[in-house]
């Protein structure tokens, strides 16, 4: 799904930093989460917030190899 490099780089570094801030902001929310409702460590920790962070990165590649690719490129 290669392309360009300035587009790939570009894309890298967008998502990057989109991965950090949801991060920052899922710390936060975890703390928050944790400090009301102890009980549910277990599913805040280990599913509902993995599901988010994967969630994001699965639609920025899906947005990756529809709108910026190489792929998309020759499917338009």
């Amino acid at each position: 799904f290669s392309a360009k490099f300035k587009n790939t780089f570009l894309f890298i570094l967008f998502g990057s930093v989109l991965v950090f801030i949801l991060n920052i902001f899922r710390i936060a929310l975890l703390t928050l989460g944790l400090y009301n409702y102890p009980e549910y460590e277990e599913f805040l920790h280990n599913i509902v917030f993995p599901i988010v962070i994967y969630g994001v990165v699965f639609v920025l590649w899906i947005v990756w190899v529809i709108k910026f690719s190489a792929y998309a490129k020759r499917t338009n």
